[in-house]
């Protein structure tokens, strides 16, 4: 395992893996951090941290069927970019369901992070990535990205929070410098002023964040002179698709950002498999405008390994799953761990109970009785790019699917009983990113079933916005997990 040391926050995230479109509030002098969290379920991760260095995940802000139906969205849909707010009190969040039947934006309130969170209030609100605000008469304003329109603009509207209701007709404020996808915009008061932040250029390597500024959270707002304030694009910086930022005073009056970005590897044009990645720089202020430096901070590594042997339930805030909730297909098992059932989502898919994975080089080991059903270890970036490792009672075989195309990669008996499931990223024999190699453990020696090349497995060849999740599913009958490791490795 990879020891413990500080890393500048510029290469190295505070939220590796999959937590992608940070927001981020301040109460009582501990910060929290809402992710996206698209089609997995529980939906909105919520993070916690002391000093904006070290984090631990508390709970999820859409963690029931009436917040997010589980299931019921295909790859990179479902639930898109949260803002989280402490205002009055309270804990504020609002973010959108692609793919929600009732369109708009969901908001939902908790006097705790750890909930209850309230039943949810539908913003009729058409687009993306809202912004919740309160002006000087504590009128609540929705900033958000208008799909509507071509192309998409920053728009805004007064709401009843209370119900939802649309209270004025939604009016245009500033839509960036020009790029392409204004988005993600946060309104945030500094002072005298009121600042408008977007991301621009898309999420991709053209990825920037923008900023403006005004007398009024309602406009009109005016760009920054050194606009953008934060961009990799164009630069070797192994960090790349920096965007999708928001910005937080501290309670000594300095100020950082969070932002998303990417690790790309392998060949040009590089592949990110974790998906996007959350980051952090400090903010100085000069002439009343905001200057990034991501120079700013040093961090302690994130310690990323975990044991979980399912003696403790509820389950811990890591596990998710693109089918069905983590609670509606595992349970604690008789004699120990967890009871695993093969049931699928609404749309057919297998529920998979999964973490995401968080470094470049891991191992990934799970102990399973397969009994009469067929116990499965998956590394996954959507429904179509998988690579997995089944045992049955008899057999253990290693299965890919890259697009339209499953294969078989080997099989080879076992002896029957618990078998060992192993699945690592270990360094490529291509000019790919990783390999994905999976594969079982017999009298404590590995024996290799198949290997992939990482790039299958990459956003830049499966498209979307999510990264690779490590899991287990059952297939025909239920099966048991006794335990479930994950850790950094050394390359190997």
């Amino acid at each position: 395992m990879v020891s413990p040391e500080t890393v500048a926050a510029s290469h190295h995230p505070i939220l590796p893996g999959f937590y992608p479109d940070p927001s981020i509030c301040e109460a009582h002098g501990t910060y929290y951090v809402a992710l996206s969290s698209f089609e997995y379920a529980p939906g909105v991760p919520l993070w916690r941290s002391e000093d904006l260095l070290s984090w631990e995940p508390v709970a999820h802000a859409l963690p029931t069927d009436a917040h997010f139906p589980a299931g019921t969205s295909e790859p990179s849909r479902g639930v898109y970019a949260p803002t989280l707010r402490y205002h009055d009190g309270r804990f504020w969040m609002i973010t959108t369901n692609v793919h929600g039947s009732d369109g708009g934006h969901i908001l939902v309130t908790a006097e705790r992070i750890e909930g209850p969170w309230s039943e949810p209030v539908v913003v009729a609100l058409e687009g993306i990535d809202p912004d919740i605000a309160w002006d000087d008469q504590n009128r609540c304003l929705v900033t958000y990205c208008s799909t509507t329109s071509d192309p998409p603009r920053i728009v805004q509207a007064e709401i009843d929070s209370a119900t939802g209701a649309v209270l004025d007709e939604p009016r245009e404020l500033w839509s960036g410098t020009g790029l392409l996808h204004p988005e993600a915009p946060h309104v945030i008061r500094r002072g005298q002023w009121w600042y408008l932040l977007i991301a621009e250029g898309g999420t991709e390597r053209g990825h920037t964040v923008a900023i403006a500024r005004g007398t009024s959270p309602r406009g009109p707002f005016v760009g920054a002179p050194h606009n953008p304030i934060l961009s990799h694009r164009s630069l070797s910086h192994q960090v790349q698709n920096t965007g999708h930022a928001d910005m937080i005073e501290t309670p000594s009056g300095d100020w950082a950002m969070v932002y998303l970005g990417v690790r790309p590897r392998g060949f040009s044009p590089g592949f990110h498999v974790n998906g996007r990645e959350t980051f952090l720089a400090g903010v100085t202020w000069r002439e009343d405008w905001p200057h990034v430096d991501t120079e700013a901070f040093s961090i302690p590594e994130p310690q990323t390994f975990f044991s979980d042997s399912f003696d403790t339930w509820p389950l811990h805030p890591r596990w998710v799953s693109p089918g069905l909730r983590p609670e509606d297909f595992v349970a604690p098992a008789p004699g120990g761990g967890a009871l695993v059932s093969p049931a699928g989502s609404p749309i057919g898919r297998p529920s998979l109970l999964a973490a995401r994975a968080r470094d470049a080089w891991w191992e990934s080991r799970v102990t399973v009785r397969p009994g009469l059903g067929t116990a499965v270890l998956t590394v996954r970036l959507d429904d179509r790019h998988w690579c997995e490792v089944r045992a049955d009672s008899t057999t253990v075989a290693a299965v890919t699917r890259i697009g339209d195309v499953e294969s078989t990669l080997g099989t080879m008996a076992h002896s029957g009983g618990s078998v060992v499931l192993v699945a690592r990223a270990v360094e490529p024999t291509t000019l790919g990113p990783d390999d994905v190699v999976v594969g079982f453990d017999a009298d404590g020696a590995f024996t290799e079933l198949g290997r992939i090349d990482g790039r299958y497995l990459s956003t830049e060849v499966a498209a979307g916005f999510t990264g690779r999740v490590i899991g287990v599913r059952a297939i025909d009958a239920d099966v048991t997990v006794t335990t479930f490791g994950y850790g950094p490795t050394s390359i190997r």
